[in-house]
């Protein structure tokens, strides 16, 4: 069976902007990391569950954020496309090659609940379009958006849910993560109480326009990225890895740079 490549991003930058009920707004510049991708597949089911996750998951299946994409899916569709797609999940399990670290920013479980739904729309001809995939991404995970529309450079802004491609040059990405779990709600909510202060729409305009390698030239870690000192603050320990040069995913805990050329000795 063919197998689907999900990739991880890294935040440029992100930047709060507001809040709207519980969630926070943000402004932010995701890119895709070319070299780090998960593996799903369909393949012939090994047990009589439900629906069926092959690979090295924590958590509970119903918790997956796959399983959450499948329940998604199927309340949208029409009964005789809802009937088919609960069919294919009777014969096929899905396998999953991991090799996105878990609760570490670069968006594993969403981009694996992206190309979940595109494998779904694709095999069983559904029909939906990127938009109509990303409402129902978005159910699921504010950041599942992006993965949806397959995009190398975007500008993400509101909860997740607006998606603005941005024709840039792709850089080379190279991420390390500290075996640190870290809670992104728990992150949120000491920015929250201890460091809010949103940006205006002057700096949002400004920040959209720049190019990446333009951010990570004049801007801190601690600049770019509005989560790294709540990060910092929750969890004392991700001091011990911070490495000079390296720039902070999401709420954590993954670092990241631009990979040095062979020839350079820096």
């Amino acid at each position: 069976m063919k197998r689907y490549k999900a990739y991880a991003k890294v935040n440029i930058f992100l930047k709060i902007t507001g809040v709207r009920g519980g969630y926070h707004e943000i402004i932010s510049r995701f890119m895709r990391v070319n070299s780090l991708y998960d593996e799903l597949s369909f393949v012939p089911k090994q047990s009589n569950d439900v629906f069926e996750i092959i690979g090295s998951f924590s958590c509970e299946t119903k918790q997956n954020t796959i399983y959450k994409a499948y329940a998604a899916l199927l309340a949208s569709l029409e009964p005789e496309q809802a009937h088919s797609l609960e069919q294919l999940m009777q014969k096929y399990g899905v396998e999953v090659v991991k090799n996105i670290p878990a609760f570490a920013g670069l968006g594993g479980g969403s981009s694996d609940a992206a190309t979940f739904l595109k494998m779904c729309n694709e095999v069983l001809h559904l029909g939906l379009s990127q938009n109509e995939l990303a409402l129902i991404g978005l159910k699921v995970g504010a950041d599942v958006p992006f993965f949806v529309y397959d995009y190398e450079s975007a500008n993400v802004s509101g909860i997740g849910e607006i998606v603005e491609e941005l024709e840039e040059e792709t850089l080379d990405i190279e991420t390390f993560t500290p075996k640190i779990e870290i809670s992104t709600p728990k992150v949120y909510g000491v920015y929250r109480e201890n460091f809010y202060n949103p940006i205006d729409g002057f700096e949002v305009e400004r920040l959209k326009k720049t190019p990446s390698k333009e951010i990570l030239k004049t801007m801190s870690a601690e600049e770019a990225n509005d989560l790294f000192k709540p990060a910092l603050y929750e969890y004392k320990e991700l001091k011990n890895h911070y490495k000079h040069g390296y720039y902070f995913s999401g709420s954590g805990s993954s670092f990241f740079r631009v990979k040095k050329e062979e020839t350079d000795n820096g």
